[in-house]
Order: C-alpha cells, then sequence, then structure tokens
C-alpha cells in the first residue's frame, strides 16, 4: 500500500536510463498516483541541455518503458517550462520524490507552497544510481558514449594532463 494518495517527480528523460528506473520506481512505491513532470525542450535548452529527443519522442519513451517497467499504475505526466510544475500550484500533492542531486529543490518548494498556504511536501530523496566506475549514471554520459543505460562502461574518460 502506498504512502500517500499523489506524489510527484520529474526530470528530462532524454536517455532513460537506471537511475530514471529508480526514481520512478521510488514514486510508484511511494504514491497512489504519480505526477512526473517531463521538461520541455525550450526549458531544456534555457539550462544549457542538448538533447537527443524532442519533447514528443521523450514522453513517448517514458510512457513505453513506464508500461514495460511497472506495468498498469496511475501516473499523469505534465510539461515543465521551469522548475516546478503542479506541486507547487495544486493542493493535492503529497511528497516529491526526488534524487539526492536534486532535493534542495524541494526546500525551495515548500517555501513556495507555504507562500501559497499549501501544505508542506515532504521530500523523499533517492539516491543515484552509479555505473559500474563508480560516477553516477546520467544522460550526458550516455550521450557521450561513456556508458550505456545500465550503468556499464563503453569507453574510459581520458583525464587531461
Amino acid at each position: 500500500m502506498a504512502d500517500f494518495p499523489v506524489v510527484a517527480t520529474g526530470g528530462t528523460f532524454d536517455e532513460i536510463h537506471a537511475g530514471h528506473i529508480a526514481l520512478l520506481s521510488r514514486a510508484f512505491q511511494t504514491g497512489e498516483k504519480v505526477i512526473i513532470g517531463v521538461t520541455s525542450d525550450e526549458f531544456a535548452r534555457k539550462r544549457g541541455k542538448r538533447l537527443n529527443h524532442n519533447f514528443e519522442r521523450r514522453l513517448e519513451n517514458l510512457k513505453r518503458m513506464i508500461r514495460k517497467e511497472f506495468g498498469n499504475v496511475r501516473y499523469e505526466i505534465a510539461k515543465l517550462n521551469g522548475d516546478f510544475g503542479p506541486a507547487v500550484t495544486t493542493g493535492d500533492v503529497d511528497a516529491l520524490v526526488a534524487s539526492s542531486e536534486t532535493q534542495a529543490k524541494g526546500r525551495l518548494l515548500n517555501k513556495m507552497r507555504a507562500e501559497r498556504g499549501l501544505k508542506l511536501l515532504k521530500i523523499i530523496e533517492v539516491d543515484l544510481v552509479r555505473a559500474e566506475d563508480g560516477s553516477p549514471i546520467s544522460s550526458t554520459r550516455i550521450r557521450a558514449g561513456e556508458i550505456d543505460s545500465r550503468g556499464r562502461v563503453l569507453k574510459r574518460r581520458v583525464n587531461n594532463l
């Protein structure tokens, strides 16, 4: 049984990897329904991200992965044009599931919610999933051909001396 009726999480989900699966796994374990914020192409570009896939393709890939990994779960997807989506503007979200890399934004989110008279969210931190070389798995590293989506090393990084 889930701990909360509604939880939120988010990401860019450009190259879906084991870290995304861990984040969503925790969200689906924690919430009866999960709101998944997916970064818009415009917001990703503003943040300096280079994407392999546009929003529509990222959405398709995310939905396919959810069906494959989690089956018939309750979720909705919200397009993010900023750091926060429905978790800020609605009162029905109970918790935020975030990676250890992004969980600090949860404090800012709760400050914004308090200013709007909304209840504070429980922030649930998920550790980053590490590749076999000990560094975090990321879409950036996958795009660079360093690792695959499971964190297996494809080529060794060369240190510049």
